[in-house]
């Protein structure tokens, strides 16, 4: 089962009003801005979507909201995972109904499952469901880290078709490849491992830096595929100090800086997560000023 999700995925930031509940006129805003800058596709509710902090309910009305909005015209995955099996299939399933073209499981967190454990979680979840399942690796917010041999095993269920890889650890990558079979996709989950998780055989990126530079990003990638090892390169070192700033604290701050700078009216994060400081946002409109896009 291979799928085509493409090479440039966002995972979407969830834009909230000053109360902290979703501004959905503001989702379907966002989403259409992000499918014409350069995504192929969207992650909703993924990490950068707060998914922590969303009720079951919004993330329904988020899945149908955003698949209303540019369903047909770019991909929509469906962020179902969490650390509890049996809610993450009822999740995945209600996202079927809603019409989401595939959904991202990641690694259960807190819990801190064996490799028997993860195999059985993705497992189970990816056979109570007809759709294609990318899986999320991201041990520095999880714990746990999904190894290769794991990988390999779930990828012998027919709807495991990808995973998200953001271990940061390009000989895992490495490994991945050598061991998948090549209709396995393998995308970078960090921005800045992009180009070099494409030069082991990667398909893509699901970023957080393409809500402001999907264009440049989308380049780089068609840089690459097509030979211009070059261009690639420079394309990546010129954006590089966005990818980084991205990050200067935990995602999705800057990210959300960034767009309420930007104009557009995304809100602050949900506690436990808190606005940037103000020596955060002086970065950060650094880092966009440097860039241009201020």
């Amino acid at each position: 089962m291979g799928i085509d999700f493409g090479r440039v995925l966002t995972a979407m930031v969830t834009p909230f009003k000053k109360d902290l509940t979703i501004d959905y006129d503001q989702v379907k805003k966002l989403a259409r801005h992000l499918v014409q800058s350069g995504s192929d596709g969207l992650v909703i509710s993924g990490t950068t979507g707060e998914s922590p902090t969303l009720t079951k309910d919004e993330k329904v009305e988020l899945f149908r909201v955003v698949v209303e909005e540019v369903g047909g015209d770019a991909v929509v995955i469906a962020g179902t995972g969490s650390n509890d099996t049996a809610s993450s299939i009822e999740l995945t399933q209600i996202a079927e109904k809603v019409g989401v073209d595939g959904v991202m499981l990641v690694v259960p967190y807190y819990n801190k499952p064996s490799q028997e454990g993860l195999y059985q979680h993705f497992k189970t979840i990816a056979q109570s469901t007809n759709l294609p399942v990318i899986l999320y690796n991201v041990p520095g917010r999880t714990v746990a880290n999904i190894l290769p041999q794991t990988v390999v095993r779930l990828s012998e269920i027919e709807n495991i078709v990808a995973i998200k890889e953001a271990s940061g650890n390009l000989d895992q990558v490495s490994e991945l490849r050598r061991l998948l079979p090549d209709h396995f996709a393998i995308y970078s989950g960090e921005d800045s491992l992009t180009l070099p998780i494409l030069s082991l055989g990667g398909m893509g990126v699901i970023s957080v830096a393409s809500h402001i530079i999907g264009q440049r990003i989308q380049e780089m990638v068609n840089a690459f595929t097509s030979g211009n090892i070059t261009m690639a390169t420079k394309i990546h070192c010129s954006i590089y100090p966005v990818f980084k700033g991205m990050f200067i604290t935990t995602n999705p701050v800057p990210v959300k800086t960034a767009l309420n700078m930007l104009g557009w009216q995304v809100g602050a994060p949900r506690l436990p997560l808190v606005d940037a400081t103000q020596e955060e946002r002086d970065a950060i409109k650094k880092m966009l000023s440097d860039a241009n896009l201020l």
